[in-house]
C-alpha cells in the first residue's frame, strides 16, 4: 500500500498494533473488575504528568509515564480505604489529576498552546524513543498477564475467594494497578488522553458480549483492537482525518456493528427454535455463557 512507504506511517502502524494488544487485554480485566472508567482517570492524571514536564523542562512522555503509575498506585490505595464504594477511588484521583493538570499549564502558558498533541494523540509523530518505550511496556504487561493469568482470573471474579486460596491479593492488585498505568501512559501519544479509553475499553466491551469463554474474550478483544487501529489509520490516511478521533470512531462503529449483528443472530435462532423445538428447556444466554467460562 502507497500509504505503508512512508516511514512516519510505518511507525504509527507498528505503535497502534504494539498497544492495541496491550489495551485490549487490559480492558477485558478493567471491564469485569467494574473499573472501566480507571483508564479514564488514569489519562487525565498523565495529563498532569505531563503538565509537570513541561513546567520542569523534563521529557513530558516519562513524566506522564510517572504520573500514570502513581496515579494507579492511589486509586488501589483509595479503594481499599473505602471498601464499600470503591468507584469513589476513580473519582477522587480522576479530580485531583484534573485539577492538578489545569493549574500547573496556567502556570506555563506555552505548554498550554500546545496541548492538542496529548489532548487528541499524535500517532503519526511517535518517535522511535517512545516506539521502544512502547514495545517495552507491551512486553513487561504481557509477560505480567501470562505469569499471573490464574491468580487474576481468580482476583477479578472475586477477592474473597481468591485471598482465601492463598492469592496474594493486595500485592497482585498493586501491581495489576501499576501495569494499567503504564499501558494507559503508552496509549497516550496513539489516541489521547480525552479518548484513550476507547482503546482500552471498546474492543474488551464487545469481546465480552460475543466471546465464549474468558480466554476466548481476550483472544477476540485483541483482535477487535488490531482491526480498530489498522481501519483508523487507514481511514485517517484516506480522509485526512485526525487519527486519534478515526481510530475511536473506528472501535466504537465496530462496538455498534457487533452487537447488532449478535441481534440479529440471536434473533434468527429464536426462530429457528420456534420451527423446531427440541423439548428440553434452554437456559438463558448469559447463565451458558457463566457455565462454560471454565478457567484458564
Amino acid at each position: 500500500m502507497e500509504m505503508l512507504h512512508y516511514e512516519f506511517m510505518q511507525r504509527a502502524f507498528l505503535a497502534g498494533g504494539i498497544v492495541s494488544v496491550l489495551a485490549s487485554v487490559l480492558g477485558v480485566y478493567l471491564m469485569l473488575r467494574r473499573q472501566a472508567l480507571m483508564a479514564d482517570t488514569l489519562s487525565h492524571v498523565s495529563l498532569a504528568g505531563v503538565a509537570i514536564g513541561g513546567l520542569l523542562h523534563l521529557n513530558p512522555v516519562m513524566t506522564a509515564f510517572a504520573a500514570a503509575v502513581i496515579g494507579a498506585c492511589g486509586v488501589e490505595y483509595v479503594r481499599r480505604s473505602f471498601r464499600a464504594f470503591s468507584e469513589i477511588s476513580i473519582a477522587i484521583i480522576m479530580i485531583g489529576g484534573l485539577g492538578f493538570a489545569v493549574v500547573t499549564m496556567n502556570m506555563n502558558q506555552g505548554l498550554s498552546k500546545s496541548m492538542n498533541a496529548y489532548l487528541f494523540g499524535s500517532i503519526l509523530a511517535v518517535n522511535t524513543v517512545e516506539l521502544w518505550l512502547m514495545l517495552g511496556v507491551a512486553a513487561a504487561g504481557s509477560l505480567y498477564f501470562f505469569l499471573l493469568r490464574r491468580p487474576l482470573y481468580v482476583l477479578t471474579f472475586d477477592e474473597e475467594t481468591a485471598e482465601t486460596s492463598g492469592v496474594r491479593v493486595k500485592l497482585i492488585s498493586f501491581s495489576f494497578s501499576v501495569v494499567s498505568g503504564m499501558a494507559v501512559a503508552v496509549a497516550m501519544p496513539i489516541v489521547g488522553v480525552l479518548l484513550v479509553s476507547s482503546l482500552v475499553i471498546l474492543p474488551a466491551a464487545l469481546a465480552i458480549r460475543i466471546a465464549p469463554s474468558f480466554a476466548a474474550s481476550i483472544g477476540v478483544s485483541i483482535l477487535i483492537g488490531l482491526t480498530g487501529v489498522s481501519a483508523g489509520l487507514t481511514a485517517s490516511y484516506k480522509l485526512s482525518t485526525p487519527p486519534g478521533g478515526t481510530i475511536a470512531l473506528a472501535l466504537l462503529l465496530f462496538l455498534i456493528s457487533g452487537l447488532l449483528l449478535k441481534r440479529v443472530w440471536l434473533y434468527i435462532g429464536k426462530l429457528r427454535n420456534k420451527k423446531h423445538p427440541q423439548g428440553v428447556e434452554q437456559k438463558p444466554e448469559e447463565e451458558k455463557r457463566i457455565i462454560t467460562q471454565g478457567t484458564l
